[in-house]
């Protein structure tokens, strides 16, 4: 038992009164002359028995009497909770992934929560909410009840620390009884919960099992030996549970069925679909699956790409090898001399390559600058005849500059793999590659720029600033092998492809992604991804000949979209869910202290009502103390 009030409890010491009084009385009995001696020494005893008797009883009823008063005003109350005045203040983080699609024993595991919340919590008691996407801060379950019974999955998880930082931070300073209700079905993450003890509030895990830990998802999906009459579309399927015989898998184009076919899962599975169709603006794959829905369509469009627009200036006609590089059907490849070069064509390019021009004029310097701050690429391949001055009043912009040319023959020898332009060219790194080789070079000095390949000495052969790629030795055939070498494809094809970064096959939300729109567009013109459902304006960056688009959160629905340029639809792309969460494997929580751990959201907070519940005992002081008043009336009265 627990005083609100304890420094009453020294009026305690007030009963020692009554006390004093009733010993050191002054009244006497008084004796008097009676024939019969006897008969009257009996009736003295007697009475003074029963009088001392009366009095022991009506000091002993008053001492209770005045006790129970006293401890009345004390106010005690019994509590789990040390402090009578603690303000119970009840945080929820409530984990909205699509992982909690899965079944438990009473249904989805998330609805099963939201119900346990709104059954169990006190209509009209102040409590916060925090999930994936919404924030509900000292509100009432009364006001949020259909926000909640409404509420659907997210696509992005908070990480653990994300969401213990954020419902920290929704507590009020002055609450001094904090606790953090986290329920979640705490999925293995590469960054696993983990607890600080901290003091201030106390933190309760629910843990929310599914039933069945079964789960089929489609993982991703890619294009394969393209031809110029089918394409090979690749399927990966992923399996958390037992394998399974026979998995139905469907593709459709819109509501078009365009194939179907079946196949065993055991860990993993490929699918192939072979297409003859070039183009599919609103592709779909389905498999059947009854566990987890968010994972049982990947949406993808397969569209023709644009041409990439290059051009190269050259002093003379020699660009034979750049015409072989661009001559498919993926580029559009335009070559001049620099004196008959149309500036005005300048604008219009995705990819210009200075081939051995002697100079560079201050116009296409300025020209080629402008070109790179609106988003174009450039490769410059210097002359053996090159003006190092004019050439570097360009570079230097760019922490540039070429110095003297070494008749030094060299090799090419070391390769940045991971570099983009090379990323996936190669399956291993190479040992026993005929190395191409140049008879000259030019020394560079360069400032923070990557070097995706270097000559034996670690010097750089191909230097990138951003958009800007240069070569630090001439190509031609006389000064280097490089023109014939394997190396030469992947290096000028990947960086055309970079100038232009066409939609992919579809992108995830919840990342960031880039990719290009070509359109022409007016000024304060915008572009806006849209479809039935959703209309949403991206951050986008216009430039001469295409528009730089990148998403993130939004659009927060998987499936494919129209990217408009006013009402003319110029492009398709598709989003999915990220598939982190298909894999069905969850942390053990047994491991972690300073916590309380409870598989049921009602149980939690039962708990915590119980653990907050404060009984105040004065009520039943004052009923004792009435009591007593009666019972001292009473033998007052009838007590003879």
């Amino acid at each position: 038992m627990q005083f609100k009030h304890p420094e009453i409890l020294y009026a305690l010491f007030l009963l020692i009164i009554p006390i004093i009084v009733h010993l050191f009385q002054l009244r006497r009995f008084q004796k008097e002359a009676f024939t019969n001696v006897a008969f009257l020494k009996q009736v003295v005893i007697q009475t003074r028995k029963s009088s001392q008797l009366k009095k022991w009883l009506t000091l002993l009823t008053r001492m209770l009497l005045l006790a129970c008063v006293i401890i009345a005003f004390a106010q005690p109350f019994t509590s789990n909770n040390n402090a009578f005045n603690a303000t119970p203040e009840t945080v929820i983080y409530l984990d909205n992934s699509f992982s909690l699609q899965a079944k438990g024993e009473q249904g989805e595991l998330l609805k099963r929560a939201v119900q346990d919340i709104i059954d169990e919590v006190n209509p009209d008691e102040k409590i916060s909410i925090l999930t994936n996407d919404a924030v509900f801060k000292s509100t009432t379950i009364k006001t949020i009840q259909n926000d909640l019974l409404q509420m659907g999955y997210s696509a992005n998880q908070l990480s653990y620390d994300a969401a213990l930082l954020k419902s920290k931070n929704l507590f009020n300073e002055d609450s001094s009884l904090k606790n953090l209700v986290f329920i979640s079905d705490f999925q293995q993450k590469s960054e696993p919960l983990t607890i600080e003890q901290d003091s201030s509030y106390q933190i309760n895990l629910v843990k929310l099992e599914p039933v069945n830990l079964s789960n089929i998802s489609i993982d991703s999906a890619c294009v394969e030996k393209p031809t110029a009459n089918t394409t090979q579309l690749k399927v990966i399927l992923k399996n958390s549970g037992s394998p399974i015989d026979n998995v139905s898998i469907s593709l459709f184009d819109g509501e078009k069925l365009l194939a179907k076919t079946a196949t065993e899962v055991t860990d993993k599975a490929t699918a192939e679909f072979s297409i003859s169709d070039q183009e599919i603006t609103n592709g779909k794959i389905i498999i059947d699956d009854i566990s987890l829905q968010f994972d049982n369509v990947l949406f993808f469009n397969l569209t023709k790409p644009p041409k990439t627009n290059v051009l190269a200036i050259s002093d003379s006609a020699n660009d034979s090898y750049l015409k072989k590089l661009y001559a498919s059907d993926e580029f559009s490849f335009t070559g001049t001399t620099l004196s008959q070069l149309n500036y005005s064509t300048i604008d219009n390019q995705n990819v210009i390559v200075l081939n051995e021009v002697s100079r560079i004029p201050s116009s296409l310097a300025n020209s080629l600058k402008t070109f790179i701050s609106n988003g174009g690429y450039v490769v410059v391949v210097p002359s053996k005849t090159s003006e190092i001055d004019s050439y570097n009043s360009f570079l230097s912009e760019y922490a540039l500059q070429l110095n003297t040319k070494m008749d030094t023959e060299k090799r090419v020898t070391q390769i940045q793999y991971a570099h983009p332009i090379y990323n996936n060219v190669f399956d291993r790194q190479v040992s026993n590659f005929q190395y191409p080789k140049v008879s000259s070079y030019f020394p560079v000095s360069s400032i923070g720029n990557s070097e995706p390949l270097q000559f034996e000495d670690s010097k750089p052969f191909l230097i990138q600033n951003n958009q800007l790629f240069v070569f630090t030795a001439p190509l031609n055939t006389d000064n280097s092998s490089f023109s014939n070498s394997p190396l030469i494809v992947p290096t000028f094809y990947n960086i055309a492809r970079q100038s232009l970064k066409t939609p992919q096959l579809y992108y995830t939300i919840g990342t960031e992604n880039v990719f290009d729109i070509t359109t022409t567009m007016q000024q304060d013109d915008i572009l806006t991804i849209q479809n039935t459902k959703t209309n949403i304006i991206p951050r986008q960056q216009y430039f001469n000949n295409k528009v730089t688009v990148t998403t993130n959160e939004e659009p927060s629905i998987a499936a494919s979209y129209d990217v408009m340029n006013k009402s003319e639809a110029v492009s398709k792309v598709s989003f999915n869910y990220n598939r982190d969460e298909s894999n069905m494997v969850y942390q053990d929580l047994s491991t972690l202290q300073n916590v309380t751990i409870s598989n049921s959201t009602a149980d939690m907070i039962k708990t915590l009502k119980s653990d907050s519940k404060v009984n105040e005992l004065w009520k039943w002081f004052i009923i004792f103390a009435l009591a007593f008043l009666i019972i001292e009336m009473l033998i007052l009265k009838y007590f003879k």
